[in-house]
């Protein structure tokens, strides 16, 4: 039987109630499980043809299990035990949380910022580099396999006999890996949408060349799918999908906060599946994750939905239980706990569910585009020098259009955070947006839980340019609701991309300016501090924001 526990309590247990009802009435479940695309409506029916894949990977996953094995004997056999993921969005999400959640080494390469992508290239003699893409065309991926493949071929090593593709069958990245004679190429399922492909070979194949247990891993997801294709009222995939999705009013913010489960950085891979997902057409749920005793913990807001991942495995499988007499943080909760495998199939069936019942497709992402298009604008054709920004300190203050108004022709960091702040509406958001290091200067998150104590709403933080394949959906097609708050800074040394004509500065540079102009152009208030030293700036943006009345 699964392992998967399910709490639901106040407006979650109360949005079960009124929706699971009429789910089990159209046999959701099953028909999700007989890959009926016709679940989502008219508008969606051609996408959910080709992206059902998801809730039967089991036979081809097992398929690669043997495969896996036997190129990590190998590799070890020549020394080469570290493993290098170049990868964006899904594709290096879900990876990332198998092997932290096994307590494997992945190195994880989901940036453009220069000094990031420089620290990875270290121990290359004992370095496998993964590039894992569906297509091969994403332009971070790529411009990560480049550089990686150079400092090897700088290294006196044989780029190709070090690097193991994984993308769809035909693709591009397919094609000119089998023409460059790479050291292994795995094709995964082409109806199997990114975020939800945590269980193919974009999942396991980093994972599992790692050292991670991802057969165990596949055994708990396929005993979870017994229960959650079922059309009973206990299912946790339709009391999930409807407690997320059905409160009324709609609690759109989803607080998700680990409560001493093992299941390390699931939060994240939640968040990309949920924006993502459901955040278009003017709707949507916004994932915010939060550590113990954060602010949005501590108050009640009728538009929170506090998520609790705690450690606890149902004893005869799959349950839902709703003790109101439960002591919680607050009394609309949802808590949730169960092996990896089991909460990667729940997650995935609930957000199938959520949106139908949200009444969106829950298989696109229409709005990521739009800013990958803007940097591709930027790159071809930088824009013209803005005016002389404001300077307090070592950052440099912009504005996006007149979204934030500034007073006078001078103002300090803390002034325009404050304007930006005064912004947010009751039912709002602040969202975060930094295009750095996310490794060496991870000390800048500590923003997230000061802003969401000095504005009083739900805080999201997001690396740059990895939130733009998760959260970046949410914040344009989603309710216009948010305030942006992006943060950049000049690199030290740039990297130049190999059979490019940019470098990884110019890069990340078009990305944040092709962000906040899409985020502009859509009526959202974005304020850019740029920082001209980073860590100067970095500890004075956390020492202004930190004072802030």
């Amino acid at each position: 039987m699964s392992s998967l526990s399910l709490s639901l309590l106040g407006a979650a247990r109360a949005g079960a109630e009124a929706q699971v009802p009429g789910l089990l009435d159209h046999e959701f479940a099953s028909r999700l499980a007989a890959k009926d695309h016709t679940l989502w409506g008219p508008a969606a029916e051609s996408e959910a043809a080709e992206r059902l894949g998801w809730v039967s990977p089991f036979e081809s996953a097992q398929a690669l299990l043997s495969q896996i094995g036997q190129l990590r004997e190998n590799l070890a056999a020549e020394g080469v035990t570290r493993v290098l993921l170049a990868g964006m969005g899904g594709s290096s999400l879900a990876p990332e949380v198998i092997c932290a959640s096994d307590d494997v080494d992945l190195v994880v390469l989901d940036s453009t910022d220069p000094q990031q992508v420089a620290a990875t290239l270290t121990d290359l003699d004992r370095t496998v580099l993964v590039v894992s893409s569906k297509s091969g065309s994403t332009v971070e991926t790529d411009s990560q396999r480049r550089i990686v493949q150079r400092a090897f071929a700088d290294a006196g090593i044989d780029p190709q006999s070090r690097t193991v593709v994984v993308t769809d069958p035909g693709s591009p990245l397919a094609q000119q890996s089998e023409q460059d004679g790479v050291r292994a190429l795995f094709t995964a399922d082409p109806t199997v949408g990114g975020r939800y492909s945590a269980l193919t070979a974009f999942g396991l194949v980093p994972s599992g060349l790692a050292g991670a247990d991802v057969e165990t891993l596949l055994e708990d997801a396929e005993d979870a799918a017994e229960v959650l294709f079922a059309d009973d009222a206990a299912n946790p995939g339709l009391q999930l999908g409807a407690a997320i999705s059905a409160t009324s009013p709609l609690r759109d913010k989803l607080v998700i906060v680990d409560a001493g489960s093992t299941l390390v950085g699931l939060g994240a891979w939640i968040e990309q599946l949920i924006a993502e997902s459901t955040g278009k057409d003017g709707t949507g749920v916004l994932p915010v994750i939060v550590a113990d005793g954060e602010p949005e913990l501590t108050r009640e807001a009728g538009d929170v939905l506090v998520v609790e991942i705690v450690d606890v495995e149902a004893e005869d499988g799959a349950s839902v239980d709703a003790d109101p007499e439960e002591t919680v943080v607050t009394p609309h909760v949802v808590r949730t706990g169960g092996s990896l495998g089991a909460q990667f199939m729940l997650w995935e069936t609930a957000t199938a569910v959520a949106g139908a019942v949200l009444g969106v497709n829950p298989f696109d992402q229409p709005d990521v585009e739009s800013a990958k298009a803007a940097a591709r604008g930027l790159l071809d054709s930088p824009a013209p020098a803005a005016g002389e920004p404001i300077r307090d300190g070592a950052v440099e203050i912009r504005t996006r259009g007149d979204q934030v108004l500034l007073t006078s022709g001078q103002a300090t960091v803390a002034e325009s955070v404050q304007a930006l702040l005064a912004r947010v509406p009751d039912n709002g958001y602040v969202a975060v947006m930094a295009y750095l290091d996310r490794i060496a200067e991870s000390q800048l998150g500590d923003l997230r839980p000061q802003l969401a104590a000095q504005s009083g709403r739900p805080t999201t933080f997001g690396w740059g340019p990895r939130f733009l394949h998760s959260t970046g959906q949410f914040h344009k097609g989603g309710p216009a609701v948010g305030v942006f708050l992006q943060i950049t800074a000049a690199a030290d040394h740039d990297l130049q991309v190999p059979d490019r004509p940019f470098t990884l500065g110019s890069l990340i540079s078009a990305q944040a300016d092709g962000d906040a102009q899409v985020l502009a152009d859509h009526g959202r208030p974005v304020l850019q501090l740029h920082l001209s030293d980073r860590g100067a700036g970095i500890s004075q943006l956390l020492e202004v924001v930190g004072e802030l009345g």
